[in-house]
């Protein structure tokens, strides 16, 4: 077990690469605080990776809320004594062009794909620089990499967090905290429900990932958590700043 007595949260951990992330921690031995704004995902979570014989807790938080955040990690950090694992991973896709997309959504990108990264990294960074290390994994996109159609809000933000991820990662190795950033590309969950919808149904958008992808399908989840485990585990040692992204192969054409 490479992550055996660690202390994880992941947040956005009630569905999707988010559940995924955090049960492939929980089997590697971590314990893994699952945060996610739906108690009864976040339950889910918990008891699939308590069904599958290992450790896990529910943290209910609107990652948007500070002071519901701070008192999430805080209370995490007195529990526990330590906290060793950050993987900011809760985000929401908003779709339209500069003059359709609102305003509100925006904002709304911005403040829970960026932000909410922001904050909770700065909850945990005292307790990882007591500790004198850890790791922050802050998922972006292939859309941090990419142009992408009509989502100037989604595309903001997920550059964004690579801008911060890099910025992180230089000011704090020195404590030996180590911050990478993971760029999924197409993986078949409702988060791309928005993306979907404006390309024009499920069809539309089976047309474009075998068009546009190179390796011609979706990822599973199952593709994805296991990059994860690679950015947050002790196999990713001497790699920080860093981008990984899986996607396909779709950034290279």
């Amino acid at each position: 077990m490479i992550l055996k007595d660690r202390v994880a949260i992941v947040t956005g951990a009630g569905s999707g690469i988010g559940r995924a992330g955090a049960q492939i921690m929980a089997r590697e031995g971590a314990h893994v605080i699952v945060a996610d704004i739906d108690l009864a995902n976040a339950e889910e979570t918990v008891s699939r990776i308590v069904e599958a014989g290992n450790s896990a807790e529910s943290l209910v938080v609107d990652v948007m809320d500070d002071q519901a955040l701070g008192a999430g990690i805080a209370a995490i950090a007195a529990r526990h004594g330590r906290i060793d694992i950050l993987h900011n991973h809760a985000g929401a896709q908003v779709a339209g062009n500069l003059e359709e997309v609102a305003v509100s959504g925006f904002d709304t990108s911005w403040s829970l794909n960026v932000r909410a990264h922001f904050m909770a990294s700065r909850f945990v960074m005292p307790v990882m620089k007591k500790a004198g290390k850890g790791v922050i994994l802050n998922t972006s996109s292939s859309s941090g990499v990419l142009y992408d159609r009509e989502m100037i809000a989604y595309t903001t933000s997920k550059h964004a967090v690579i801008a911060m991820t890099r910025q992180m990662a230089g000011d704090y190795a020195r404590f030996g905290i180590r911050v990478n950033a993971l760029c999924p590309g197409w993986v078949d969950t409702p988060f791309n429900a928005p993306f979907i919808a404006q390309m024009g149904g499920r069809g539309a958008i089976e047309d474009y990932i075998a068009e546009k992808v190179p390796l011609g399908r979706w990822a599973d989840v199952s593709e994805i958590a296991e990059p994860i485990l690679f950015l947050v585990s002790d196999r990713s040692s001497y790699m920080t700043g860093q981008i990984l992204v899986v996607d396909g192969g779709e950034t290279v054409v």
